[in-house]
């Protein structure tokens, strides 16, 4: 009995329409392994029409059927992935144009051949990135637009899914490639525009440019040499590693500053004082490829005319003291020896006559007696209202240049006045006061000065520029000779394509100031500033202006 029930639950069997002992019209059909069921249109025993073929497992296919097959226009669902699947059919394949949908989000409105995505379609894929274009055996192929998640867009050739052939890259930053790709990377000839501003046009070869720049190069060797008060250009040049001019890059942003050495102190033999102005030291020093460290030297771009006040203000108060005293002081710190005696001088054409720009509404305080006490606090207040603003004044350094055609070029460049209370200035003293032998001179073997030549001193300049606080500000308020480093980095922001180079770095010497003769003025100003002076009759108008 067992035997037979098992035997009727195994056969087939069919309900619907007949003719002719065939199926024909509507009918339900169960297959043998009772698998599959059929409900929909027989003709001629052949399932043809409008039906639905339904499956065990929730799977079915409802749609149209041409003698017996699944053909034209239906809809599949594959219930174990969660596929869905409306659009043309042949022979029970995917073919033609339709739509797929997939259980993780996937989404494909195309063409298909034979169950495979072929043709032009638009994909949706689970990470929400899109395609538009040629597909071939499910891949992109051909021609297509692709946007990522991330912002990136590209349109160009496909080859198995890799972008291959003549492509432009639009990246989610602003950069634009174009050129030639092979395997997903820039290959061939190809333009990148930076984000940054960084332009390279040339050969590409696995996502690199051929011809990039991998290092900047300060021209003219590891020492540059210069002279005070000379303004002097730095050219920067992007090299390749084969050391060839990298032509082809430009737009790269570089920076150039200044440095100077930190002096190398030994804990064991180095006194407290100095090791204390270490520590004061905020910055963290720079290695350097010449075997030491530096900290950073205020550098400036010089801007003509515009630093006459700071020249000439000294000057001026050396002038305004030797009218008020009667006498000029030949030896004085800031000016050459003969400067401002009478007949002497550049024979040039005097300014107009009048009160000078710089000193006007500022008048020289103090008080004054016959023997010229007031005259030190007269040029105290100036000389302090000098340097002050200077110390107020922050030196904008040199603007940032863009590399063209592989090189870069800053001009009218100067060291510009330390800050105030230089620790490395100090430092430098600090060390030279240490190593400085004591004078084996005898206190009787010191020259005597006559009394009229101390008190004409005292009177000219004693009274303002023996003041040791005084001259020492001046002095550190100046660029010293010696020996500084010449710094030049890449500063393109964001780097171009990730990577920054590394910086380039030179010596720089400076010497004094150049000089004509023995006595010859050293400085343009500070003629044309004693030219108006012999003319505009000094003493008379600080009589005027100052008295009381």
């Amino acid at each position: 009995m067992a035997a037979v029930k098992k035997q009727i639950r195994n056969s087939r069997y069919y309900v619907g329409g007949v003719t002719n002992l065939t199926r024909n019209g509507f009918g339900v059909y169960v297959y043998p392994n009772s698998f599959f069921r059929y409900e929909g249109e027989w003709s001629k025993g052949e399932k043809h029409g409008h039906g639905k073929l339904l499956m065990k497992d929730g799977s079915y296919y409802e749609g149209e059927f041409a003698h017996g097959e699944i053909e034209g226009n239906g809809s599949r669902f594959w219930a174990k992935t969660g596929v869905s699947y409306s659009g043309q059919f042949s022979g029970g394949e995917l073919h033609g144009c339709g739509v797929m949908q997939k259980g993780n989000g996937e989404r494909y409105k195309g063409e298909f051949s034979y169950g495979l995505r072929d043709g032009n379609g638009f994909l949706l894929d689970k990470d929400g990135q899109t395609y538009e274009g040629s597909f071939h055996q499910n891949k992109r192929h051909g021609e297509g637009q692709m946007h990522y998640r991330n912002g990136d867009q590209y349109e160009g050739g496909w080859l198995l899914d890799l972008q291959q052939g003549h492509g432009v890259m639009r990246f989610g930053d602003g950069s634009v490639y174009e050129g030639q790709w092979r395997n997903n990377l820039f290959n061939g000839q190809g333009t990148m525009i930076h984000c940054s501003g960084i332009i390279y046009e040339g050969l590409w070869t696995n996502g690199r440019p051929l011809g990039g720049a991998s290092k900047v190069v300060i021209e003219g060797g590891d020492v540059l040499e210069v002279f005070q008060e000379t303004p002097f250009c730095v050219e920067v040049q992007l090299q390749t590693e084969a050391g060839e001019k990298a032509t082809g890059e430009n737009g790269r942003v570089l920076q150039i500053s200044t440095a100077i050495r930190l002096c190398d102190l030994s804990l064991s033999t180095t006194p407290a004082s100095l090791l204390k102005m270490m520590e004061d030291i905020k910055e963290t020093p720079i290695p350097t490829p010449f075997g030491f460290q530096v900290v950073s030297y205020p550098l400036m771009e010089r801007a003509f005319g515009s630093q006459i006040f700071i020249d000439t203000a000294a000057p001026l108060a050396v002038a305004a003291v030797a009218a008020k005293s009667g006498s000029a002081q030949a030896d004085s710190p800031l000016l050459p020896e003969g400067e401002w005696e009478s007949g002497s001088g550049s024979d040039g054409p005097p300014l107009v006559g009048g009160t000078p720009s710089y000193l006007d509404g500022k008048e020289l305080r103090g008080e004054q007696n016959q023997s010229g006490e007031g005259e030190s606090t007269t040029i105290t207040e100036f000389f302090s209202g000098v340097f002050a603003g200077q110390e107020e004044d922050s030196t904008p350094p040199p603007a940032n240049q863009r590399v063209e055609e592989g090189q870069a070029k800053f001009k009218n460049l100067l060291l510009a006045p330390p800050p105030h209370d230089f620790i490395p200035y100090q430092l430098m003293d600090e060390l030279k006061r240490n190593i400085k032998k004591p004078s084996n001179r005898a206190p009787t073997d010191r020259p005597v000065l006559s009394q009229d030549k101390n008190s004409e001193r005292r009177s000219s300049t004693g009274s303002c520029f023996t003041s040791n606080t005084k001259k020492s500000s001046i002095d550190s308020r100046s660029v010293r000779p010696g020996e500084y480093v010449i710094m030049v980095k890449d500063v393109t922001n964001p780097p171009f394509q990730g990577q920054t180079l590394p910086p380039a770095f030179a010596l720089l010497r400076l010497f004094p100031a150049k000089t004509k003769s023995k006595n010859s003025q050293t400085d343009k100003t500070k003629s044309a500033l004693g030219e108006s002076l012999k003319e505009l009759d000094t003493r008379r108008w600080l009589t005027t202006h100052c008295t009381g």
